[in-house]
């Protein structure tokens, strides 16, 4: 304990001698923030219900769903729920004391044997809708809260989920606080026993093929839940999953490694000049010292962990002024760095939670407590279960755009480099091909076997938004096959890192 706490003292000091000290590194006010600079302003912190609330009569274990549709979507005149193949539903967290899943299914406008991807957004504790409306989902918000088809949704390639979690973010709920969940083994019990569920609904979609999908902290939720399936499919625990790949966008993985690449991003993009990155840079190994203390150590240390690792983030966005953190080429007005708002208010409406079948439950766009209960799972490694994924053959797919600071494709790439797996010295001795769309460079890939990297040109964390036509071709390449190059000669990219 003592160790800990002086890990802290240690980096605050040597910072406080250069650098203006970031205003807050305490965990509840970096969640506030977050939300904040979405401009949402969700009533409540979490969706945790008086004790004996009953919304439905799901059974623990299955899902409750209807077929609906939006009553806001003016460009479906004439079509049917059924025609539209939309899904919304509750799971009864089977292995919880109260708790209920919600989550969107919406079927291929494509073909139905199209491959099931699910989506999840991290936060931790956003709500997945933030990419169903503003990423790559079947909608896009218009003028006066009307719904309008998204050209690049990803439902145009794949029968698409979106699911609310961990418990208490968005429409998912529970009446026993018990049920936040503090670490990926409960985030990904809970993920693959929903997902038992909905393939028990759902038969006909069985046979498909099966990717996760997400970004952000689902950098931590998607090799979770990837290693979850395996292992109940190599059990045969229930439905096998026919799992063939996973995709982190912009994810936090490998904190170790992408905490150290922080300084590196900032001062080759010109946010912090040569005498700031060498002070901040001591912080680096107090930070790595606490990342290996939280895994052996435990609870305390790994909130600790968090507070001194974010103290290199928090005095680089200290020196660089009111940057977008997500996207440097954007400033934040005040704030706020985006507007999400819309929403917050159309998900609000009384005949949209009508017709979800929501009852009164109200949207939790970002849960300030789901954010800090994961606070004990944040500097965890996730990288360390991926190896066995890729000899085993399921497919990794890790995108990053190129001016996002918080999980930039630096850090990505190194700790994608840096992985011990059986393809690790051919994938590292590959020189990047151009990722093309249209007759134009969209990016970067390297490609080897089971594993791509893809530095997505003009784009920051969501790169779904900022380039909705590459996304959607990456996910379709990625699927078919068709995304990987072959082998163009020496290096070049791992060169320079």
């Amino acid at each position: 304990m003592k160790l800990v706490f002086s890990l802290i003292i240690l980096s605050l000091f040597i910072l406080s001698s250069s650098v203006p000290l970031p205003q807050t590194i305490l965990p509840s006010t970096q969640a506030s923030s977050l939300i904040r600079s979405l401009n949402l302003f969700p009533k409540h912190s979490v969706n945790l219900v008086e004790d004996g609330y009953v919304r439905n009569s799901s059974v623990s274990g299955k899902v409750v769903e209807k077929l609906f549709r939006f009553p806001n979507f003016v460009e479906s005149d004439g079509v049917t729920v059924e025609e539209l193949g939309h899904h919304a539903g509750y799971y009864q967290i089977q292995h919880s004391h109260a708790a209920k899943m919600f989550y969107f299914f919406f079927e291929s406008r494509n073909n139905k044997k199209d491959p099931v991807v699910i989506w999840l957004t991290g936060g931790p504790g956003c709500s997945s809708e933030l990419a169903l409306f503003y990423e790559n989902g079947p909608f896009k918000i218009a003028d006066n809260m009307t719904l309008v088809w998204n050209e690049y949704g990803w439902d145009q390639a794949s029968n698409l989920i979106y699911v609310d979690q961990p418990t208490g973010t968005g429409f998912s709920y529970s009446s026993d606080k018990r049920d936040i969940r503090h670490d990926e083994q409960g985030v990904s019990d809970d993920l693959y026993d929903f997902l038992q569920a909905f393939f028990t609904e759902h038969p006909e979609f069985v046979d498909n093929d099966f990717y996760i999908t997400g970004e952000s902290y689902a950098g931590h939720y998607i090799p979770a839940i990837a290693a979850r399936v395996h292992q109940g499919n190599k059990a045969k625990e229930g439905i096998h999953i026919n799992l063939k790949g996973f995709g982190i966008g912009n994810g936090l993985t490998d904190p170790a490694i992408q905490y150290q690449a922080y300084t590196d991003y900032a001062l080759d993009m010109g946010l912090i000049k040569e005498s700031q990155y060498k002070r901040i840079n001591l912080i680096v190994p107090v930070c790595e010292a606490a990342i290996k203390l939280c895994g052996t150590d435990g609870t305390v240390s790994c909130m600790a962990a968090y507070v001194v690792c974010n103290t290199i983030f928090s005095s680089i966005l200290s020196i660089a002024g009111n940057i977008n953190y997500y996207d440097i080429r954007k400033e934040c007005i005040t704030s706020m760095c985006y507007d999400f708002s819309d929403m917050e208010t159309l998900l609000n409406k009384k005949s949209v939670r009508q017709a979800l079948g929501v009852g009164d439950i109200e949207f939790v766009s970002c849960s300030t407590t789901v954010y800090t209960a994961m606070l004990v799972d944040w500097m965890r490694n996730l990288e360390a279960g991926i190896p066995e994924l890729l000899e085993d053959g399921i497919k990794m797919l890790v995108y990053a755009g190129e001016y996002d600071v918080i999980c930039n494709w630096l850090g990505n790439s190194r700790w994608v480099h840096a992985m011990e797996w059986n393809g690790k010295e051919q994938f590292n001795a590959l020189s990047e091909a151009p990722f093309e769309v249209d007759g134009s460079e969209a990016g970067l890939l390297k490609s080897y076997g089971p594993l791509s990297f893809l530095k997505v040109h003009d784009a920051g964390h969501m790169v779904p938004m900022d380039q909705p036509k590459a996304a959607l071709e990456m996910l379709k390449r990625w699927m078919d096959g068709s995304l990987s190059e072959t082998p163009r000669g020496p290096k070049s990219l791992v060169s320079s890192m």
